[in-house]
């Protein structure tokens, strides 16, 4: 029991950087509070004393905000961010390595008794106000989009968003991949800007992409241009711009550190 204890609460430091060391995590984090006290029930649960084993849960809904029924099958490394409203019905089974954020509900959709909850598999995330409803299967690595609501099985390694849930493939035709390479040379992340999500500021951004990677070809064929001409060396866009910046535009007098004037300063003299 404490091995798993220590195991939920390295996990706690590997997901969220706000977290400074293990006494905070222990008496502040709620996650961690119901996590614990789920363990506990589970195991009355499975030894038939169950009122006990709800009686206990309760308890640690009243003071978390994060309810789990003592039936549902949790995994080791199990994080809930925030957790508040976080809901994880009687035959749900998550599986190790999982992180839920606040708002998430594992439910069900039928009164029929036996399974009707799902399952998550291995290092699945489910993003703040989500909804993964019915006995359905979410496969290892899988990512759940905040306010989705997913009533199908999601397959490994994929993204669901949307109401309904629908999984959407990350594009692999010549233009994503350039806007994607064009995105990581300037320091922008472009994950999830795709077709399939319409968004007007994605689709905003990858015009500015395309736009930037039309002008970083036209000014490699002027460079090729004028190197042909003798008149200078062929130079290439940069690489890496993080240690490139442009200098503020300021409205002092005079920049200390650049020694530069302000225009009008300058028609002055």
């Amino acid at each position: 029991m404490f091995r798993r204890l220590r195991e939920d609460i390295a996990c706690v430091f590997d997901r969220d950087p706000a977290a400074r060391n293990t006494f905070e995590v222990l008496t502040t984090y709620p996650g961690i509070h119901a996590v614990m006290v789920h363990r506990i029930a589970h195991a009355l649960w499975r030894r038939e004393f169950k009122w006990a084993a709800r009686l206990l849960s309760n308890i640690a809904r009243l003071f978390t905000g994060i309810e789990i029924h003592p039936g549902a099958v949790i995994g080791r490394r199990f994080f809930i961010d925030h957790g508040m409203g976080v809901v994880i019905g009687e035959t749900a089974v998550i599986g190790d390595d999982c992180t839920l954020y606040h708002g998430v509900t594992l439910g069900g959709t039928t009164w029929e008794k036996g399974k009707r909850h799902p399952t998550l598999g291995r290092d699945v995330v489910v993003g703040a106000g989500a909804k993964v409803l019915g006995p359905i299967d979410i496969g290892d690595g899988a990512r759940i989009g905040s306010n989705a609501v997913v009533v199908k099985s999601v397959p490994a390694g994929a993204t669901a968003v949307g109401v309904p849930g629908r999984v959407i493939e990350p594009a692999r035709d010549a233009a994503s991949r350039r806007r994607a390479d064009t995105a990581r040379r300037i320091g922008f992340d472009a994950y999830g800007a795709t077709r399939d999500v319409p968004d007007p500021v994605a689709n905003a951004i990858n015009r500015m992409l395309d736009h930037i990677h039309q002008m970083d070809s036209r000014m490699e064929l002027m460079s090729q241009a004028l190197e042909g001409q003798g008149i200078m060396r062929h130079f290439e866009h940069e690489c890496d711009l993080d240690a490139m910046s442009i200098p503020p535009a300021t409205d002092g007098e005079e920049d200390a550190d650049s020694g530069q004037r302000r225009p009008e300063d300058v028609h002055q003299r």
